[in-house]
């Protein structure tokens, strides 16, 4: 059996993943002047000042480049020949030409001299660092959207070099080294945005990074940490249904099975008031605690060489009748014991699925945990409904078939497995699914599952079909090969996504193309949809 994975222990982004909006004021054409007690002091830093006033307001490229360079030359001029390295508003007004053209790295090294001269001017220097800050962290956002990790993190390094007063930048940062499996990075990164969450409106993200120090030690295993990470979480979050199943999987993992299935059991137990992901969470977190199979093989050595050293050599008939017996009890045993985890699991995902019906993740886990119990009774409607919402997915078809295998319906077994195997023309796999509270965005990979056979299967076939006087010329492998990769290759299709709310109705529908894709090949894809409170998703070929 196969547990899906839900990123169970994944960070959570939260709004990190919307577009920073841009200070209107500095959008228009519009010279803001400084709103802190900064005198120029000095002609040449007035004219510097000046010269980038001209600049921000002007309407002709040819004069506003040339404001600009007047506006530099007269700035560095008295900072380097007329003794104004002191003076915090020639630091001030260079920090501000470099925000005009564009350069974060001059602008964060003159704005952090002009803070050292003139800290009261720190909130004024913060507004002109996020201006700089905005279009680095967007084009972070772009690049992580569109699967780009690498420019991501190099543009949120950037960003977060010249701004550091909002979490939304290192929360991303971290989540992106949390998914390369970076911990060290992951943890550095979410504990900068909890310091950047010192003002009240940033609780939530404050919240949302606590979180994912915990899941990034959890997912490290290190559990020490896990467990006082989990701590501080819930001293903020007390109920967060997914935070105890992490508390409980630490529990789990250091051997406190009696501390872990108290929290699993509070957790199912108060259903009602846990939400639907807490759930699903909490169900895979129960399912995955269940003990390993015990080595039955070791079990039954130990026994058969016990009963030779004990007195009168019995014979071997006697020896295997009893040690078999100690066997098939250990594993009677086991499995009474794993059917209690695996019964909770399944309670669990079933209250999920009553508040989100068709949550994918859910109804495959579920699926999963019927099989695991051999309820042939509840699997197969789970399946069918898996079915309804992930219908090119070969797991979904083994699954389906399974269940059908269940329930003694040997044709659709067969046809389920058929299908699975080699008549899908494509497989869907959503890997990741990233619901807001305005809009929704999930990616995945269009699979060609097909294996091309070798070039000797390939000209053995061919001669096997033809006569010999023209095998040699005919059976050649590259002609061969082309016409096999012709065939396999699927023809383009599309599918139609469907965005679900709470109660499965259709918020938003987006149509994609399907490539033709070559045998072991695959195709990524990206599908993004605009609406309220969307919490699942389906598909089915239009």
């Amino acid at each position: 059996m196969t547990m899906r994975p839900l990123c169970t222990w994944g960070p959570r982004l939260g709004l990190a993943l919307a577009l920073a909006a841009t200070p209107a004021a500095a959008q228009h054409g519009i010279w803001i002047p400084v709103r802190c007690d900064l005198k120029p002091s000095h002609y040449l830093v007035n004219a510097g000042l000046l010269y980038l006033k001209s600049a921000a307001e002007g309407r002709f490229q040819e004069q506003i480049q040339k404001d600009l360079k007047d506006a530099n030359r007269n700035l560095v001029q008295a900072l380097t020949a007329n003794g104004q390295d002191q003076n915090p508003a020639a630091w001030y007004y260079l920090g501000r030409y470099y925000g005009l053209v564009k350069d974060a790295a001059g602008a964060d090294s003159a704005f952090r001299r002009a803070e050292q001269l003139k800290p009261a001017c720190k909130e004024d220097i913060a507004y002109w660092r996020r201006d700089l800050w905005v279009p680095l962290f967007n084009a972070a956002v772009q690049a992580y959207n569109a699967g780009q990790t690498d420019s991501a993190i190099h543009a949120l390094q950037q960003a977060n070099a010249i701004y550091a007063g909002e979490p939304t930048g290192f929360k991303l940062l971290g989540a992106l080294f949390f998914n390369a499996n970076s911990a060290d990075s992951a943890v550095r990164y979410f504990r900068l945005a909890i310091a950047a969450s010192s003002d009240p409106k940033y609780a939530a993200d404050k919240k949302e990074a606590l979180f994912n120090v915990a899941a990034t030690y959890l997912r490290a295993q290190r559990w020490s940490e896990a467990e006082a990470a989990y701590r501080e979480y819930l001293a903020v979050a007390p109920n967060d249904a997914q935070a105890l199943a992490g508390l409980a999987a630490v529990f789990s993992s250091l051997g406190k099975a009696d501390s872990a299935a108290a929290i699993y059991s509070k957790i199912v137990n108060n259903a009602d008031s846990v939400d639907a992901m807490g759930l699903f969470y909490a169900g895979t977190s129960i399912f995955t605690s269940a003990p390993q199979l015990p080595d039955t093989a070791a079990i039954g050595t130990s026994c058969r060489t016990e009963a030779r050293r004990t007195g009168r050599t019995p014979t071997p008939r006697a020896i295997s009748a009893r040690c078999d017996s100690v066997t098939a009890r250990r594993v009677r045993d086991y499995d009474a014991d794993v059917a209690v985890t695996y019964r909770l699991a399944a309670r669990a995902f079933e209250a999920g699925l009553v508040k989100n019906p068709a949550f994918r993740d859910g109804l495959f886990n579920l699926a999963n945990t019927y099989l695991a119990l051999h309820d042939s009774v509840k699997m197969l409607p789970v399946a069918q409904r898996l079915y309804a919402v992930d219908p090119m997915n070969r797991g979904t078809m083994r699954l389906l078939a399974q269940a059908f295998q269940f329930q003694k319906k040997p044709d659709s077994t067969l046809h389920y497995l058929m299908v699975a195997d080699s008549i899908l023309p494509i497989e869907v796999t959503v890997g990741s699914f990233q619901p807001g509270d305005q809009n929704a965005s999930l990616s995945g990979l269009f699979t060609n599952y097909h294996s091309m056979p070798d070039s000797a299967v390939l000209v053995a076939r061919c001669r096997a079909a033809g006569s010999a006087a023209t095998a040699t010329a005919r059976c050649a492998y590259q002609p061969l090969a082309a016409s096999a990769t012709a065939k396999l290759t699927n023809a383009p299709l599309k599918l139609s996504f469907d965005f679900l709310d709470a109660k499965g109705g259709v918020v938003a529908t987006q149509i994609i193309d399907v490539p033709a894709v070559e045998p072991g090949g695959n195709h990524p894809f990206q599908v993004q949809a605009t609406g309220a409170k969307i919490v699942a998703w389906r598909y089915r070929q239009s």
